[in-house]
């Protein structure tokens, strides 16, 4: 099928979308697949995201979440969500069931990847900060693009890391990925990172700074603020460090 029979799908105003399936991710993760028209896709760029709406006790309430489904994909599009306790639309899209519908707006353009735009990508992320990495990752390694991806993800516990066994493969497969876990409650025998991300690992696992070097950064606010700080200070211009 041609891109021209293609329906690019865009809203301003909240639009109810199906829920069609629910993937346990971990513990607290769930991927939540919504239905598209057979034909049809987001209108998006890799990182860009919607807005999910809901009514919670009472008042309206919205929260930006990154599809973690490949841009392009036509029929059906996925969000992946941890639950917070203190997250009232993460705790609201845990409760929702197979045939109910949500209410989202958007894609709205945020801090996307466009091809060509660098040959070498760093992509630091904590926690739920991890959607819109994955949703570049897929989309530079589907389409076997010349770029180097290198990848730092901080969580608490081995059992919180979001798509352990996607990152586990494409480790094995593809010679230009590479990726390295920190966890500050690592399980005896972890070998890889610990406490918390540190300017040596930075310096360690990302690709030093250049003018062919972007880094995209996701996670918790404080967290965002210090290696965003901790970036400038290695040498990263502010151009090239990149907050979907």
């Amino acid at each position: 099928m041609s891109s021209d029979a293609v329906t690019r799908i865009k809203s301003k105003t909240p639009v109810p979308y199906e829920l069609t399936a629910i993937h346990r991710d971990t513990h607290d993760t769930k991927t939540f697949r919504f239905a598209l028209p057979e034909h049809a896709t987001l209108d998006m760029l890799p990182g860009d995201h919607l807005f999910v709406h809901a009514t919670i006790d009472g008042k309206s309430v919205k929260r930006p979440y990154t599809p973690s489904s490949m841009p392009g994909a036509t029929g059906h599009f996925d969000l992946t969500v941890k639950r917070y306790e203190t997250g009232v639309i993460s705790r609201y899209l845990h409760e929702r069931q197979v045939g109910e519908t949500v209410l989202m707006s958007g894609p709205n353009p945020g801090g996307h990847w466009m091809d060509g735009m660098a040959k070498k990508v760093g992509f630091v992320a904590g926690g739920s900060g991890i959607t819109p990495m994955i949703a570049i990752i897929r989309w530079i390694l589907a389409r076997n693009q010349n770029v180097d991806l290198f990848l730092l993800y901080a969580n608490k516990t081995e059992a919180d890391i979001i798509f352990r066994e996607e990152w586990d493969a494409y480790v094995r497969a593809q010679t230009n990925f590479h990726c390295h876990h920190v966890l500050s409650e690592p399980p005896a025998g972890w070998s890889q990172g610990t406490g918390r991300i540190s300017e040596t690992t930075l310096r360690t696992h990302l690709p030093p700074p250049g003018a062919d070097t972007v880094i995209f950064l996701c996670g918790p606010p404080p967290m965002v603020d210090a290696i965003e700080t901790t970036l400038k200070s290695i040498g990263h211009a502010e151009q090239a460090i990149i907050l979907p």
